[in-house]
């Protein structure tokens, strides 16, 4: 379930909610009772955290091995010997 940013119009104060996309916006701030607007978000990435398998696994090349043959991985692509 996303959450949503809304802004208190009486006091500007703002909060979020974890909220079903199918849930109607709220109206009232849960604080003061005064009417509230959700705000329109800046959309949400992908976070990847650590390096996992298959990052450890690629090269600087790209590859899962290095492009010339070589055991280690080169500084840059193409390889240069």
């Amino acid at each position: 379930m996303p959450t949503y940013q809304y802004e208190c119009l009486t006091s500007g104060k703002r909060f979020e909610r974890l909220q079903s996309m199918a849930d109607e916006p709220l109206k009232k701030c849960p604080k003061c009772g005064g009417p509230a607007r959700r705000l329109i978000g800046g959309g949400t990435a992908v976070i990847i955290k650590g390096l996992g398998s298959h990052a450890a696994a690629a090269t600087r090349c790209g590859r899962g091995s290095p492009c010339c043959g070589r055991e280690v991985p080169c500084d840059a692509p193409p390889c240069d010997e």
